[in-house]
């Protein structure tokens, strides 16, 4: 053969081996399969041809949470990925038994929102429905501390201006973070779908111990809250139908008596001007020329009345330990109430005793006072004094109430404690304890540690004690009086009547 012919023969079969090759290349293509690999929490269960198949068959089969969340559409669980795949010789598997692995491993989802609350103590996530839920819970939470017609007001800006006295919201806003956004939600998670169920967890927390009462012949919202260890505001915002502590009750009706919660921290800023009563103080005159056992009021005493204007901020239906009133005009002068009794004994051969002192106190700071807390159950524990917060705040002085002898005096705690319920000093800081004699003994607590008397001295009303400030379980310088009769503690303004 010459070269031509082989140069011929070696083309000829170069060309049919490319054949060969294209054409079993075109055949392989030809058998490459399409399918879905499908994953559920990152592991492999299975292969099919069509992922729509998959989904409508999940949401075909759950006319159960349809009908209970009133939606239209039921989706598969976040965590199920289904990704493209091509294989020449996979084989898929029934979509139905994916179906089943699924439904045993996962929780469907539906669409809804999360919504992410961020606090200073603590991050929570709330599922709703819709976000309309939500804004009304938060709504209604609002109303338990705040009066509806002045969020109206605030809302809609038509507050009215201040006359002589009143008050109006500067602003008002949750402390808290919150971000809603649109996501799947797991059915098996609680998802609220109703205002009324998310503004319990809100006022209440999780699975409180719901609490009823049912109203007798002669129960007040006062005594049906003191009975059951709540202030009366806790018991207004447990019950938000009732409007004031002066609403009258039904016999059976029930009301909650479910210690509050609250999830959400709702602050208002409040500015107003009020009267405030200066009470007046007794005092006792000695007249040698009467005989003992003389005692007369020779001059009334009178109450004062005097106008403070004031900025605070209520949280969550509480306002401040510290005030900062300020004095806007007086409208009544104080009068102190005078007695005049005999000191002179008509027969000195019998020995009396020539003074008898009874209901002679003082007011234990100075003028410019706020009472910010009244003696009463609060958050669950029951409150023995009253606070009083202003009168210069810090530092400001502190004065025996009447005539007696220090028997407490405790200075160990910094003078500005923590406010997270520090125990320091018995949760009073530090206090003084003084026995006036019948029985009565005032107490006088959260004082700065420069205490001006000590345990064994004898003091006489007005005298300075110690200084006004924030030691032990305080939020900001006040004065816890307290006063008790044979060690029961009672209402300090009792004095004062």
């Amino acid at each position: 053969m010459n070269k031509k012919n082989i140069t011929i023969t070696i083309i000829s079969l170069a060309i049919i081996l490319l054949l060969i090759i294209v054409n079993s290349t075109s055949k392989l293509t030809l058998n490459i399969n399409k399918f879905y690999q499908v994953y559920l929490n990152g592991e492999k269960i299975g292969l099919i041809t069509n992922k729509d198949e998959l989904y409508t068959l999940i949401d075909n089969n759950q006319s159960s949470i349809k009908k209970e969340y009133s939606v239209n559409t039921v989706y598969p669980p976040t965590d199920l990925k289904i990704v493209p795949t091509n294989s020449y010789v996979g084989v898929a598997d029934p979509v139905e038994e994916i179906y089943n692995l699924i439904e045993n491993k996962d929780d469907f989802t539906i669409k809804g929102y999360k919504v992410t609350i961020y606090g200073e103590d603590k991050t929570y996530t709330i599922n709703v429905l819709n976000k309309e839920v939500f804004y009304d819970a938060a709504k209604r939470f609002v109303r338990a501390f705040l009066d509806q017609n002045e969020y109206e007001k605030y809302i809609n800006n038509n507050q009215e201006e201040i006359v002589d006295t009143g008050r109006i919201i500067k602003n008002m806003k949750f402390l808290e973070n919150i971000y809603i956004k649109e996501d799947y939600l797991s059915v098996n998670e609680k998802i609220y779908t109703e205002e009324q169920d998310l503004s319990h967890f809100l006022l209440f927390g999780d699975d409180p111990e719901n609490e009823e009462y049912t109203i007798k012949l002669g129960d007040t919202i006062k005594s049906v809250s003191e009975d059951n260890k709540l202030s009366v505001e806790e018991f207004l915002i447990a019950n938000a139908n009732y409007k004031s502590e002066n609403t009258l009750l039904r016999v059976g009706d029930k009301v909650n008596v479910t210690l509050i919660d609250p999830q959400l921290t709702f602050a208002y800023e409040i500015y107003e001007i009020y009267d405030q009563i200066d009470y007046y103080s007794k005092e006792t005159v000695r007249d040698n020329n009467r005989n003992v056992g003389y005692s007369e009021i020779t001059t009334r005493g009178q109450n004062g009345l005097i106008r403070y204007s004031e900025t605070y901020t209520v949280t969550n239906g509480v306002r401040p330990q510290g005030a900062e009133p300020v004095i806007e005009s007086v409208i009544r002068d104080t009068i102190n109430q005078i007695t005049t009794v005999g000191t002179r004994n008509p027969n000195p051969y019998v020995p009396v005793d020539p003074v008898v002192l009874s209901g002679d106190w003082g007011w234990p700071t100075n003028k410019g006072y706020v009472i910010t807390s009244f003696r009463g159950w609060r958050w669950g524990a029951f409150h023995a004094g009253i606070d009083i917060s202003g009168a210069g705040n810090f530092n400001s002085p502190i004065y025996a109430a009447a005539d007696g002898v220090v028997i407490s005096a405790y200075n160990g705690c910094p003078s500005r404690g923590s406010g997270l319920g520090d125990k320091c000093g018995g949760s009073l800081g530090n206090h003084i304890q003084i026995d006036h004699g019948g029985g009565y003994t005032t107490k006088y607590g959260h004082m700065t540690n420069v205490l001006k008397v000590k345990v064994g001295d004898h003091v006489k009303k007005g005298d300075q004690i110690g200084f006004m400030g924030s030691s032990g379980d305080s939020s900001g310088p006040h004065l816890h009086f307290e006063a008790a009769y044979n060690n029961a503690t009672f209402n300090p303004l009792e004095l004062y009547q």
